[in-house]
């Protein structure tokens, strides 16, 4: 009987690497996934995103019987979470859900960044938040036609504030800038929430806010949502005009929540996770629940989802450079 051949040192070691290398787990959907899954949240916990990693994150649990995950990792413009996913492995069992920022203007926002937008693997746009025109409670402005009259005619008199440097209020402050021709007072806040307080306190005249967040305020009659920058009035505001009727139909913006994974991942395996998503997304009770908030349930598919990123991207990137903006 003949001996087996001998195998190099060089032969064994690059063995080795190869399987070290390997994912841990099966890279097809059909037996996908065998073990627990992660959604990293780029939000704090009590937001919009977070809300919807974890209502996807029962649900998927309850309906594939293996751990889902939420993990919060805020920080650096949704930088920190992107990163961290953008290093995984591409198996499937690691996920963003993020706003738009990261994947649609954070590369030219940003002079350095640790990551290739055009790299991260779309999952699926699962829905999006309408953002709104919202003046303090007691403010003048009763209309958004008044208010725009008003910014039109008196350059440099309205202040407006915004999320902080480069969030979505900021880019939408800068778009609006030079839609009326007019300039404006931008004041960056550290969130959502001080920047409405200081709304609705006047130290601020306005500032463009998702419904979400800007919802309870409103209800309790320190904030006055004078438009919605969405070509429908979400089911939460059915009354709210539009944009578009008050003569800004160039107006559009709104914060689409979006889950993707990293570099490489097997579309089979990311079309198994979006029709899954899609499933709970539009099942009437989690309908019904977002509604309430203002959130409007979307759930794209892995191509949709590329494409409105895409066309997002190109969007809000040309914006920030004609407006010359930065987050520093």
């Amino acid at each position: 009987m003949s001996q087996a051949p001998r195998l190099s040192r060089r032969t064994v070691l690059a063995g080795l690497a190869a399987s070290a290398s390997a994912p841990a787990f099966a890279q097809t959907a059909a037996d996908y996934p065998k073990a627990p899954i992660r959604i990293i949240c780029s939000a704090a916990a009590g937001g919009g995103n977070d809300l919807i990693a974890r209502i996807v994150a029962e649900r998927l649990q309850a309906k594939w019987g293996q751990n889902v995950i939420v993990e919060n990792r805020p920080g650096a413009g949704n930088n920190l979470a992107t990163e961290q996913v953008y290093r995984a492995p591409p198996d499937g069992y690691t996920l963003l859900v993020s706003p738009p920022a990261p994947l649609v203007v954070n590369a030219v926002l940003f002079k350095e960044l640790r990551f290739d937008p055009k790299k991260i693997e779309p999952v699926a746009i699962t829905s999006y938040i309408p953002n709104v025109l919202v003046v303090g409670g007691k403010s003048p402005f009763k209309t958004a036609q008044e208010f725009i009259a008003y910014a039109k005619a008196n350059p440099g008199k309205l202040s407006y504030a915004s999320q902080g440097n480069g969030t979505t209020g900021h880019l939408t402050g800068a778009l609006f800038e030079e839609m009326i021709q007019s300039k404006l007072a931008h004041v960056p806040f550290g969130g959502a929430a001080p920047a409405l307080n200081d709304v609705a306190a006047g130290h601020v005249d306005f500032i463009f806010a998702d419904i979400g967040t800007a919802l309870p305020l409103a209800q309790g009659g320190l904030l006055r949502m004078l438009a919605t920058l969405t070509k429908e009035a979400p089911a939460a505001m059915p009354d709210l005009p539009t944009i578009a009727s008050v003569g800004l139909p160039d107006l559009l913006s709104d914060t689409f929540t979006t889950f993707t994974a990293p570099p490489g991942t097997p579309l089979d395996i990311r079309e198994k996770l979006a029709a899954a998503m899609r499933e709970i997304i539009m099942a009437e009770d989690v309908q019904a629940r977002l509604n309430k908030i203002g959130v409007v349930p979307w759930g794209l598919n892995v191509q949709e989802s590329a494409a409105h990123i895409a066309r997002e991207s190109e969007r809000w990137s040309a914006i920030v450079k004609r407006a010359n903006l930065r987050p520093e």
